[in-house]
């Protein structure tokens, strides 16, 4: 079997809160697979977006390893995280985030461009993915006169933009109806796996996890 794309070891957060110690996590094990989607379940508070911002490496104050790609993250500085950041994962929130100044062709370039990719080419790729998600002929919009759906969907085409072998996903469809949220969740599902990335999602949602590849459920700072 090759090497996972992530794997946590004896993964640990505290938060000290008027001079008491709360343990969010208390020593998770994780290990994620190339092109192997998994589902991170568990309610609201149990830890869930703590463990996304550890393996995303968007935050310290953490005790234990995070290899991501075959690189243990612990041993590298500020700018070897950033740039371990930068070429493995991409980010999708519960929120899209986009750029409001930049059309949905543009948000899905500009990531691309920051990484070295000619316009030309970033701006073929962006056109791709965003056709994919059914986005043709919304290219030019902005994400204000796009629709909810339709925002996520840009976001999810931004966090595939440079190929990254993993993606975070913390309640992608948490702010979506219910119809809504199943298809944007069903054309992530299917973008994921034909670009061939590997991807954590975040979720309280029994019924969406179910239709990931493996479920782990995360109850009071340690994996079941």
């Amino acid at each position: 079997m090759s090497e996972p794309v992530l794997q946590t070891r004896d993964l640990k957060r505290s938060f000290i809160q008027a001079d008491v110690t709360i343990e969010v996590l208390r020593g998770v094990d994780l290990a994620v697979q190339p092109g192997e989607i998994v589902a991170l379940l568990g309610p609201s508070g149990s830890g869930k977006s703590t463990l996304l911002q550890a393996v995303g490496l968007l935050e310290g104050g953490f005790e234990g390893s995070i290899r991501i790609a075959g690189q243990e993250a612990a041993s590298l500085d500020d700018d070897g995280r950033t740039a371990l950041r930068r070429d493995t994962l991409g980010f999708v929130y519960q929120f899209h985030h986009l750029l409001p100044d930049f059309d949905a062709r543009e948000n899905v370039m500009l990531p691309q461009i920051i990484h070295g990719v000619d316009p030309a080419d970033a701006r073929t790729r962006a056109e791709s993915l965003l056709g994919k998600l059914g986005l043709s002929q919304r290219l030019d919009h902005r994400p204000s006169k796009l629709s909810g759906g339709e925002q996520q969907r840009v976001a999810v085409a931004r966090a595939l933009a440079n190929r990254p072998p993993l993606v975070l996903a913390d309640e992608p469809t948490g702010n979506l109806d219910e119809a809504t949220a199943d298809r944007v969740l069903g054309e992530f599902l299917a973008l994921v796996r034909g670009e061939g990335s590997a991807a954590l999602v975040a979720t309280h949602n029994e019924r969406l996890a179910a239709k990931m590849d493996r479920v782990v459920r995360l109850h009071e700072g340690v994996l079941e």
